[in-house]
């Protein structure tokens, strides 16, 4: 059974029993599948607070004048990443080249612009938060590519991600513990964190050919948990996949991946 709840803002579309909803066509992955009582259905309280309402009040971020953002591109040196199966390269160089093509793009949008790595090194998950605290960013945004949990060439599209709101379990956790319990610096920015993930995913969409899986909850990612300014996480696609990697492996594409961030971001 499906609703739909129109808004001056969008539609929200949601079904019993599934925790996958639609926010003006864009998937969203609720902390909690709906329920059916007495013919009634009922979304989690914390759904419609994190989620509904937050959406419905609009899109919208905050901007400041000489605002600052810290770009991750994630993985480096030894800490490869994964492996494209088109050309054998690793995730660690398309994040790097994609972060490098977005910061020009960024700075020419009015950011101010710094990133956790500008070549081939290492940089613990700790170190990466600790950079954008010591410079007081306003946004911190981690680059990475996807690959499935198991060993599949299945998967592909676009998945963003923010921190899972207290009491909320989350979408995906890779084998990490989840405690709803556990509260994080982050989660007292989960409504600016939502509504930059959707601007985010709803501009690569454009680039990605509407390949969506929709914005996501995690707690395990470290780049996320410690910090206090508004934080998400973008997995660009799946190198595993044979047609997605052989996309990514394109400096044109990377190169639209980048101009769509920055737009999304203007």
């Amino acid at each position: 059974m499906t609703r739909a709840i129109s808004t001056t803002n969008g539609e929200f579309i949601f079904q019993v029993g599934s925790q996958t909803a639609y926010w003006n066509g864009l998937e969203l992955r609720l902390g909690f599948a709906p329920a059916l009582v007495s013919d009634q259905i009922f979304l989690h309280a914390l759904d419609v607070r994190k989620t509904l309402e937050t959406l419905v009040r609009g899109i919208a971020v905050p901007v400041s004048s000489n605002r600052l953002i810290v770009i991750d591109p994630g993985h480096g040196g030894r800490n490869t990443g994964a492996r494209s199966v088109a050309d054998g390269r690793f995730e660690k160089e398309f994040t790097l080249d994609w972060a490098l093509r977005l910061e020009p793009l960024l700075e020419q949008r009015g950011w101010r612009v710094l990133l956790t790595r500008t070549n081939d090194v290492d940089v613990t998950l700790p170190d990466r938060v600790a950079f954008a605290e010591a410079y007081q960013a306003d946004l911190f945004l981690s680059l990475h590519f996807n690959v499935p949990g198991a060993n599949s060439r299945e998967p592909s599209g676009l998945e963003t991600y923010v921190l899972t709101p207290a009491g909320m379990p989350s979408s995906i956790t890779r084998d990490f513990p989840d405690d709803p319990d556990q509260v994080f610096p982050n989660n007292a920015l989960d409504a600016e964190n939502l509504r930059y993930a959707v601007r985010l995913h709803r501009a690569l969409l454009q680039v990605n050919g509407n390949n969506d899986r929709g914005v996501r909850h995690a707690r395990f990612p470290g780049v996320l948990r410690g910090q206090r300014r508004p934080a998400v996480l973008v997995e660009g696609g799946y190198l595993s996949n044979p047609q997605e990697a052989q996309l990514i492996a394109l400096p044109a594409y990377r190169q639209r991946m980048a101009e769509a961030v920055a737009a999304a971001l203007e």
